[in-house]
């Protein structure tokens, strides 16, 4: 039942030969008010929720792991029916509570910066499992502390590509922003992508959420090590998409992130053309430098809190709405690109790596 849109819930309520006003109840019972017993819905006929208990359940992910940074950062780990774990991370700030979930069991896509793109690629999550992600936060986490509401924030940000898994993605955001489910603005509602660009002119025409874009580099060369999918779709088609989207979406800037690597795209000259590449677009941009996360043979290093804020001053001298990320969670393996699960690589990525050789780039810049 997590899984169904207020569509897909009204046309099968009528298969039942039940009103579809019933549509209605049951969605609310479910998502606003977190009920898994049928036998709880009080205001559905007994012959109702009996049939419900027959034919259907609303059954989240289970919680394996449930770890707690020294920043309130949380991350679970989430156990999935047949096997695997997927992550998901709860970030409180003083005015909002963002809620980064997973779309992918592990990635397809190698970017060479992340964990979960080294751990490989298992399966696609069904919408129930999305949508239970958010379900089971509103569950366990104290709403108290965010005006009664435990979520305001959702970003697809965790393990895999969402615009890989799109129909799922959008059935999911679907339900998120739905008056009778979460009820959430589509500002409020960020979906991230490495940049597959026919989906991105999908979700433009289905439903314009708020969009991230990971760049990580201002240059197809480097793009093309640093984020593999760009050798498919490079910057000029990934830009172009973009400056469609800019024209619908809720709050006419897309999120650019850039995560910084030391030696490797955080140079003056990185900041440049940089600057080439989105000042025409600066009203309609926003850029977020993320510190690189280490993990265990990454080939890479964080930049420096001087490289990264001269890297920032360049962009915003040029006008560009530029916002240094704060690394949050990063004690407990819950920060940007550090999430990882548990399942069988069925892309048999770390076989192909050995036999490719890992695309790396050489570090020698000293810390400043």
């Amino acid at each position: 039942m997590l899984g169904l849109t207020p569509q897909q819930l009204r046309a099968w309520f009528t298969e039942l030969g039940e009103k579809p006003f019933r549509a209605t109840q049951v969605l609310k019972w479910v998502h606003q008010r977190r009920v898994s017993d049928f036998d709880e819905m009080t205001d559905l006929a007994k012959s109702l929720r009996d049939k419900l208990k027959d034919l259907a359940c609303v059954r989240a992910p289970g919680v394996r792991l449930d770890q707690v940074s020294s920043d309130g950062t949380r991350k679970f780990l989430l156990e999935l029916d047949g096997g695997g774990s997927v992550e998901m991370v709860y970030i409180p700030e003083d005015d909002r509570a963002t809620l980064c979930i997973s779309s992918q069991v592990g990635c397809s896509l190698a970017c060479t910066f992340c964990s979960t793109g080294r751990q490989g690629f298992n399966r696609n999550l069904t919408t129930a499992e999305i949508v239970g992600q958010l379900w089971l936060a509103e569950r366990l986490i104290d709403r108290s502390v965010n005006h009664n509401r435990a979520i305001s924030n959702i970003v697809f940000m965790g393990m895999g590509e969402p615009l890989l898994n799109f129909e799922a993605v959008i059935n999911a955001a679907t339900l998120m922003l739905d008056d009778n489910a979460y009820g959430l603005s589509r500002r409020r509602v960020t979906i991230s992508t490495s940049g597959i660009v026919p989906a991105i002119d999908r979700l433009r025409e289905r439903l314009p959420v708020s969009l991230a874009i990971s760049l990580h580099a201002p240059d197809d060369p480097l793009r093309d090590v640093l984020v593999p999918i760009n050798q498919k779709y490079p910057i000029a088609e990934l830009m172009a998409a973009c400056d469609r989207y800019a024209e619908v979406v809720p709050h006419g800037a897309i999120i650019y992130e850039y995560v910084m690597l030391e030696g490797v795209n955080d140079e003056p000259e990185h900041a440049q053309t940089l600057i080439r590449l989105l000042g025409p677009r600066k009203n309609a941009v926003k850029v977020n430098l993320i510190p690189f996360n280490p993990f265990p043979d990454s080939g890479y290093r964080r930049s420096s809190r001087n490289r990264i804020e001269r890297f920032r001053a360049l962009l915003k001298g040029a006008g560009i709405n530029t916002v240094p990320r704060k690394t949050r969670g990063d004690d407990i393996d819950a920060a940007c690109g550090q999430l990882v699960g548990e399942f069988e690589d069925k892309a048999r990525r770390p076989q192909k790596l050995a036999q490719m050789g890992l695309a790396k780039i050489k570090v020698t810049t000293e810390d400043r």
